[in-house]
Protein backbone atom coordinates (compact mmCIF):
# COMPACT_ATOMS: atom_id res chain seq x y z
CA UNK A 1 0.00 0.00 0.00
CA UNK A 2 1.60 3.36 -0.59
CA UNK A 3 2.37 5.48 2.26
CA UNK A 4 0.67 9.00 2.28
CA UNK A 5 4.54 10.75 1.57
CA UNK A 6 4.05 8.95 -1.80
CA UNK A 7 0.43 9.62 -2.49
CA UNK A 8 1.23 13.64 -1.61
CA UNK A 9 4.36 13.46 -3.96
CA UNK A 10 2.60 11.93 -6.91
CA UNK A 11 -0.46 14.62 -6.22
CA UNK A 12 2.45 17.37 -6.34
CA UNK A 13 3.84 16.43 -9.67
CA UNK A 14 0.15 16.32 -11.43
CA UNK A 15 0.12 19.63 -9.85
CA UNK A 16 3.21 20.94 -11.35
CA UNK A 17 2.29 18.63 -14.61
CA UNK A 18 -0.67 21.33 -15.06
CA UNK A 19 1.29 24.56 -13.68
CA UNK A 20 3.95 23.49 -17.03
CA UNK A 21 1.03 22.92 -19.38
CA UNK A 22 -0.25 26.84 -18.87
CA UNK A 23 3.59 28.26 -18.23
CA UNK A 24 5.40 26.72 -21.08
CA UNK A 25 3.15 24.48 -23.75
CA UNK A 26 0.03 26.99 -24.07
CA UNK A 27 1.32 29.79 -22.61
CA UNK A 28 -0.06 33.21 -23.40
CA UNK A 29 -2.27 33.65 -26.82
CA UNK A 30 -1.50 29.90 -28.14
CA UNK A 31 -4.15 27.53 -28.41
CA UNK A 32 -3.65 23.60 -26.84
CA UNK A 33 -5.49 20.98 -25.61
CA UNK A 34 -5.34 22.08 -21.82
CA UNK A 35 -9.07 20.59 -21.29
CA UNK A 36 -8.64 16.48 -21.06
CA UNK A 37 -4.49 17.26 -20.71
CA UNK A 38 -5.46 18.18 -16.96
CA UNK A 39 -8.26 15.77 -16.38
CA UNK A 40 -5.77 12.95 -17.16
CA UNK A 41 -3.02 14.79 -15.42
CA UNK A 42 -3.18 12.43 -11.73
CA UNK A 43 -3.62 9.45 -14.19
CA UNK A 44 -0.18 10.06 -15.79
CA UNK A 45 1.55 11.15 -12.67
CA UNK A 46 0.71 8.07 -10.93
CA UNK A 47 1.89 6.01 -13.75
CA UNK A 48 5.66 7.09 -14.57
CA UNK A 49 5.95 8.35 -10.65
CA UNK A 50 4.75 5.73 -9.26
CA UNK A 51 3.39 2.15 -11.40
CA UNK A 52 5.52 2.07 -14.54
CA UNK A 53 9.07 0.73 -14.75
CA UNK A 54 10.66 3.05 -17.25
CA UNK A 55 14.23 4.28 -17.80
CA UNK A 56 14.22 7.69 -18.79
CA UNK A 57 18.44 7.60 -19.65
CA UNK A 58 17.33 4.27 -22.08
CA UNK A 59 14.46 5.05 -23.46
CA UNK A 60 14.51 1.74 -25.15
CA UNK A 61 15.11 -0.94 -22.31
CA UNK A 62 13.01 -3.70 -23.40
CA UNK A 63 12.71 -4.71 -20.02
CA UNK A 64 10.02 -1.13 -19.42
CA UNK A 65 6.25 -1.24 -19.19
CA UNK A 66 4.87 0.66 -22.27
CA UNK A 67 2.38 3.64 -21.67
CA UNK A 68 0.14 4.85 -24.58
CA UNK A 69 -1.66 7.65 -24.88
CA UNK A 70 -4.46 6.76 -27.71
CA UNK A 71 -6.08 10.41 -26.96
CA UNK A 72 -3.01 11.81 -28.22
CA UNK A 73 -4.22 15.47 -28.91
CA UNK A 74 -3.75 15.61 -25.08
CA UNK A 75 0.06 15.09 -25.25
CA UNK A 76 0.89 18.32 -23.09
CA UNK A 77 -0.07 16.04 -20.05
CA UNK A 78 2.90 13.07 -21.59
CA UNK A 79 5.26 15.71 -22.39
CA UNK A 80 5.57 17.46 -18.76
CA UNK A 81 5.51 14.38 -17.14
CA UNK A 82 8.62 13.08 -19.75
CA UNK A 83 10.54 16.76 -18.97
CA UNK A 84 9.93 16.44 -15.32
CA UNK A 85 11.76 12.36 -15.71
CA UNK A 86 14.16 13.55 -17.50
CA UNK A 87 13.62 12.31 -20.74
CA UNK A 88 14.53 15.59 -22.22
CA UNK A 89 15.36 19.25 -21.17
CA UNK A 90 12.22 21.46 -19.67
CA UNK A 91 13.17 23.90 -22.25
CA UNK A 92 12.04 21.79 -25.15
CA UNK A 93 8.59 22.11 -23.39
CA UNK A 94 8.28 26.04 -24.90
CA UNK A 95 8.91 25.22 -28.58
CA UNK A 96 5.72 22.70 -28.53
CA UNK A 97 4.17 22.49 -32.09
CA UNK A 98 7.05 24.54 -33.54
CA UNK A 99 8.22 23.26 -36.72
CA UNK A 100 11.20 21.10 -36.23
CA UNK A 101 10.63 20.70 -32.54
CA UNK A 102 11.52 17.59 -30.33
CA UNK A 103 7.65 18.33 -29.39
CA UNK A 104 4.75 18.11 -31.69
CA UNK A 105 1.13 18.69 -31.46
CA UNK A 106 0.70 14.86 -31.29
CA UNK A 107 2.68 12.07 -29.85
CA UNK A 108 5.83 11.23 -32.63
CA UNK A 109 8.15 8.37 -31.59
CA UNK A 110 10.54 9.53 -34.50
CA UNK A 111 11.15 12.81 -32.50
CA UNK A 112 10.27 12.37 -28.48
CA UNK A 113 12.35 10.24 -26.48
CA UNK A 114 9.39 8.03 -24.38
CA UNK A 115 6.99 8.09 -26.89
CA UNK A 116 5.95 4.59 -28.13
CA UNK A 117 4.04 5.01 -30.54
CA UNK A 118 2.71 8.26 -33.18
CA UNK A 119 -0.79 8.37 -31.57
CA UNK A 120 -3.80 10.89 -32.14
CA UNK A 121 -6.21 9.60 -34.73
CA UNK A 122 -8.61 8.53 -32.68
CA UNK A 123 -9.73 4.74 -32.04
CA UNK A 124 -6.09 3.35 -33.01
CA UNK A 125 -4.13 3.33 -29.60
CA UNK A 126 -5.95 -0.03 -28.13
CA UNK A 127 -4.93 -1.86 -30.98
CA UNK A 128 -1.68 -0.96 -30.93
CA UNK A 129 -1.08 -1.96 -27.10
CA UNK A 130 -2.68 -5.14 -28.23
CA UNK A 131 0.16 -5.63 -30.56
CA UNK A 132 2.44 -4.44 -27.96
CA UNK A 133 1.07 -6.36 -24.94
CA UNK A 134 1.49 -9.94 -27.48
CA UNK A 135 4.38 -8.88 -28.51
CA UNK A 136 5.63 -8.92 -24.43
CA UNK A 137 4.14 -12.05 -24.16
CA UNK A 138 5.69 -13.73 -26.95
CA UNK A 139 9.34 -12.44 -25.23
CA UNK A 140 8.01 -14.08 -22.02
CA UNK A 141 8.27 -10.76 -20.48
CA UNK A 142 6.76 -9.45 -17.39
CA UNK A 143 6.39 -6.42 -18.72
CA UNK A 144 2.62 -4.31 -18.71
CA UNK A 145 1.23 -2.16 -21.47
CA UNK A 146 -0.78 0.93 -19.96
CA UNK A 147 -3.09 3.04 -22.77
CA UNK A 148 -5.34 6.02 -21.85
CA UNK A 149 -8.43 6.42 -24.28
CA UNK A 150 -11.18 9.07 -24.31
CA UNK A 151 -14.25 8.44 -23.61
CA UNK A 152 -15.69 10.05 -26.65
CA UNK A 153 -13.08 8.17 -28.26
CA UNK A 154 -15.23 4.79 -27.92
CA UNK A 155 -17.83 5.87 -30.49
CA UNK A 156 -15.01 5.14 -32.90
CA UNK A 157 -15.32 1.17 -33.94
CA UNK A 158 -11.32 0.14 -33.65
CA UNK A 159 -11.77 0.46 -30.06
CA UNK A 160 -14.45 -2.09 -29.62
CA UNK A 161 -12.82 -4.12 -32.14
CA UNK A 162 -9.84 -4.15 -30.19
CA UNK A 163 -11.46 -4.64 -27.10
CA UNK A 164 -13.09 -7.96 -28.59
CA UNK A 165 -9.04 -9.02 -29.64
CA UNK A 166 -7.70 -8.60 -26.41
CA UNK A 167 -10.43 -10.34 -24.57
CA UNK A 168 -10.08 -12.98 -27.18
CA UNK A 169 -5.98 -13.48 -26.70
CA UNK A 170 -6.44 -13.03 -23.17
CA UNK A 171 -4.51 -10.25 -22.65
CA UNK A 172 -3.99 -9.52 -19.04
CA UNK A 173 -0.66 -8.12 -19.23
CA UNK A 174 -2.72 -4.76 -20.40
CA UNK A 175 -4.51 -2.27 -18.62
CA UNK A 176 -6.55 0.28 -20.46
CA UNK A 177 -7.48 3.51 -18.83
CA UNK A 178 -10.78 5.64 -19.90
CA UNK A 179 -10.69 9.15 -19.26
CA UNK A 180 -14.05 9.79 -18.62
CA UNK A 181 -14.18 13.64 -18.78
CA UNK A 182 -17.89 13.59 -19.85
CA UNK A 183 -17.21 16.49 -22.49
CA UNK A 184 -15.33 15.99 -26.28
CA UNK A 185 -14.33 18.94 -28.40
CA UNK A 186 -18.11 20.55 -28.96
CA UNK A 187 -20.06 20.00 -25.99
CA UNK A 188 -21.26 16.93 -23.65
CA UNK A 189 -20.78 13.50 -24.94
CA UNK A 190 -24.56 12.55 -24.12
CA UNK A 191 -25.65 14.85 -26.94
CA UNK A 192 -23.19 14.40 -29.38
CA UNK A 193 -22.86 10.46 -29.14
CA UNK A 194 -23.81 8.81 -25.85
CA UNK A 195 -21.94 5.87 -25.71
CA UNK A 196 -23.08 5.70 -21.74
CA UNK A 197 -22.98 3.45 -19.83
CA UNK A 198 -19.78 2.57 -20.17
CA UNK A 199 -19.06 -0.15 -17.64
CA UNK A 200 -21.46 -2.69 -18.89
CA UNK A 201 -20.21 -2.55 -22.32
CA UNK A 202 -16.74 -3.17 -21.44
CA UNK A 203 -17.51 -6.10 -18.85
CA UNK A 204 -20.06 -7.57 -21.78
CA UNK A 205 -16.55 -7.37 -24.03
CA UNK A 206 -14.68 -10.00 -21.49
CA UNK A 207 -12.74 -7.13 -19.46
CA UNK A 208 -12.42 -6.81 -15.92
CA UNK A 209 -13.77 -3.17 -15.17
CA UNK A 210 -13.23 -1.17 -12.60
CA UNK A 211 -14.35 2.32 -11.50
CA UNK A 212 -12.58 4.87 -9.62
CA UNK A 213 -12.09 8.78 -8.87
CA UNK A 214 -9.48 9.90 -11.71
CA UNK A 215 -8.18 12.42 -9.56
CA UNK A 216 -7.86 9.84 -6.77
CA UNK A 217 -4.48 8.78 -6.49
CA UNK A 218 -4.77 6.48 -4.20
CA UNK A 219 -7.66 4.91 -5.79
CA UNK A 220 -5.90 4.67 -9.15
CA UNK A 221 -2.59 3.08 -7.43
CA UNK A 222 -5.16 0.63 -6.44
CA UNK A 223 -6.74 -0.06 -9.56
CA UNK A 224 -3.22 -0.20 -11.27
CA UNK A 225 -2.42 -2.99 -8.26
CA UNK A 226 -5.25 -4.66 -8.51
CA UNK A 227 -5.33 -5.15 -12.50
CA UNK A 228 -2.23 -6.54 -12.01
CA UNK A 229 -3.70 -9.84 -10.09
CA UNK A 230 -6.25 -10.09 -12.58
CA UNK A 231 -5.28 -13.46 -14.59
CA UNK A 232 -6.42 -14.74 -17.78
CA UNK A 233 -8.57 -11.14 -19.15
CA UNK A 234 -7.81 -7.76 -19.43
CA UNK A 235 -8.12 -4.65 -17.41
CA UNK A 236 -10.13 -1.71 -17.98
CA UNK A 237 -9.96 1.60 -15.26
CA UNK A 238 -13.13 3.62 -16.24
CA UNK A 239 -11.73 7.05 -14.15
CA UNK A 240 -13.93 9.75 -13.31
CA UNK A 241 -12.60 12.60 -14.28
CA UNK A 242 -13.29 16.40 -14.52
CA UNK A 243 -12.54 18.51 -17.83
CA UNK A 244 -9.97 21.23 -17.75
CA UNK A 245 -9.68 19.83 -13.60
CA UNK A 246 -8.13 22.30 -10.99
CA UNK A 247 -8.28 25.59 -13.65
CA UNK A 248 -11.38 27.16 -12.72
CA UNK A 249 -12.30 28.97 -16.32
CA UNK A 250 -11.64 25.62 -17.44
CA UNK A 251 -13.40 23.00 -15.50
CA UNK A 252 -16.39 21.13 -17.42
CA UNK A 253 -16.24 23.50 -20.11
CA UNK A 254 -15.64 22.09 -23.33
CA UNK A 255 -14.26 25.66 -24.89
CA UNK A 256 -11.08 24.59 -23.26
CA UNK A 257 -11.06 21.33 -25.18
CA UNK A 258 -8.24 23.01 -27.52
CA UNK A 259 -8.55 26.70 -26.48
CA UNK A 260 -6.34 29.79 -26.05
CA UNK A 261 -5.52 31.05 -23.09
CA UNK A 262 -5.41 35.19 -22.40
CA UNK A 263 -2.86 36.68 -20.45
CA UNK A 264 -5.21 36.54 -17.77
CA UNK A 265 -6.54 33.33 -17.81
CA UNK A 266 -2.78 32.49 -17.71
CA UNK A 267 -2.44 34.13 -13.88
CA UNK A 268 -6.07 32.96 -13.18
CA UNK A 269 -4.96 29.86 -13.89
CA UNK A 270 -1.87 29.84 -12.14
CA UNK A 271 -3.16 31.55 -9.07
CA UNK A 272 -5.71 28.40 -8.84
CA UNK A 273 -2.86 25.87 -8.83
CA UNK A 274 -1.63 27.85 -6.01
CA UNK A 275 -4.35 28.04 -3.90
CA UNK A 276 -5.28 24.24 -4.48
CA UNK A 277 -1.21 23.53 -3.19
CA UNK A 278 -1.64 25.77 -0.28
CA UNK A 279 -4.66 24.22 0.61
CA UNK A 280 -3.59 20.77 0.72
CA UNK A 281 -0.30 21.94 3.01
Amino acid sequence: MATSEIIRSIEDKAMKMRELIVTDLIGEGKVGHLGGSCSSAEIVATLYFHKMKHDPQNPKNPDRDRFLLSKGHAALVQYAALAMCGYFPQNELKKVKSLGAMLQGHPDMTKTPGIEANTGSLGQGLSIANGMALGLRLDGSARRVYVIVGDGEQAEGQIWEAAMAAANFKLDNITAIVDCNRLQATGAIKDRFDINPIQPKWEAFGWNAVDVDGHDVSALIGAFDAAEQVKGRPSVILAQTVKGKCISFAENNAAFHNGMLTAEQCKTALCDLEAIQKGRA
